[in-house]
């Protein structure tokens, strides 16, 4: 059997071969919960050995993987809170040496993301040893979450300018400005023994009435909030990373005596979506002129984005769109 990424003999509108990526999956990649008769509920991710097979895809500087892993945690705690069918997405584009960060996780737990980094522009920032901030690798620009469910329905997308020096900050800018939501956000990411690992805690403070106690009045509600907030900052990111300590055990240590209830996890999974197919009917779009300007000795080489195989062609088989 042939790599999908070299030159196939079987026509591309046929050939739907996924590349050899690692075939991961962690069952217990998100854990929602809530506390009992509080305005409380939250989730815990932790990505596990995913973490480090999606990030190790790129070879980055530390500090822009550290920043990727993060936005990967991020984007897998948001889309785990919403009913949807597609993909749920965090989008970064600034001015600065890292100018692209995206991730993104479907509803089925799919997870995939990379960081574009700009080597020349980046050193100078890490010239002194310290590490980066957010703010510092990305620059001036925006922070863009989309929920995008196909062709068939409205995509919604709430944008806001890049405000704060790390993600968490600029996370909450969002939720501040755009969704009027009370949240605490910490991620974290780091390279440990056992290789890159990424992680998050999100709690939300829930409007309105919804699963709040009957007994619960204002001054109750916002002290139960505040209690969460105080719980939650004793976590650090050693305890948010350690693969020994179980997210369950992790809860418990922080919520117990709040009323923690655990819902059910939800498994996250390496997600690059890429196929031989799907690039094909990407390079069908482009005129006959173009594709020949892409060829080097007969052969189109496309890299994906994410998992960063290159996928050969054969010119001499890719109809492009002006020969319909």
């Amino acid at each position: 059997m042939s790599s999908p990424t070299e030159p196939s003999r079987t026509p591309d509108f046929l050939n739907h071969d996924r590349p050899p990526v690692p075939d991961i999956v962690v069952p217990r990649g998100v854990q929602p919960f809530h506390l009992r008769d509080k305005p409380v509920r939250g989730r815990l991710v932790r990505l596990g050995a995913l973490a480090d097979a999606l990030l190790t895809r790129h070879d980055n500087d530390p500090a822009v993987t550290a920043l990727a892993g993060q936005a990967l945690a991020l984007t897998a705690g948001l889309a785990a809170a919403l009913k949807f069918r597609g993909s749920f997405s965090l989008q970064a584009k600034g001015d600065g040496p890292v100018p692209m960060l995206l991730a993104d996780c479907t509803d089925a737990g799919a997870l995939r993301g990379y960081a574009r980094a700009d080597a020349e522009r980046l050193a100078p920032l890490l010239a002194d040893g310290t590490v980066p901030s957010a703010a510092a690798m990305l620059g001036q620009g925006y922070l863009a979450f989309t929920c995008d469910q196909g062709p068939e329905m409205d995509r919604y997308q709430g944008l806001v300018a890049i405000e704060g020096e790390t993600l968490t900050e600029m996370t909450d800018t969002y939720f501040r400005t755009s969704e009027q939501l009370a949240t605490h956000v910490q991620l974290a990411c780091a390279r440990t023994e056992a290789g890159w690992r990424a992680a998050a805690l999100i709690i939300e403070r829930v409007a309105g009435a919804g699963g709040v106690g009957e007994d619960q009045d204002q001054d109750a509600q916002d002290d139960a909030w505040r209690t969460a907030l105080a719980l939650a900052g004793t976590l650090t990111d050693a305890e948010l990373l350690d693969d020994a300590l179980p997210g369950e055990r992790l809860l418990h240590r922080l919520f117990s005596l709040e009323g923690l209830a655990l819902d059910r996890a939800r498994a996250l999974s390496y997600g690059c979506r890429c196929s031989r197919a799907r690039l094909s009917g990407v390079l069908a779009g482009f005129g006959s002129d173009d594709l020949d300007h892409m060829a080097e000795d007969g052969v189109i080489t496309m890299t994906c984005e994410f998992c960063k195989l290159g996928f050969r062609f054969d010119r001499a088989e890719i109809r492009s769109a002006e020969q319909g």
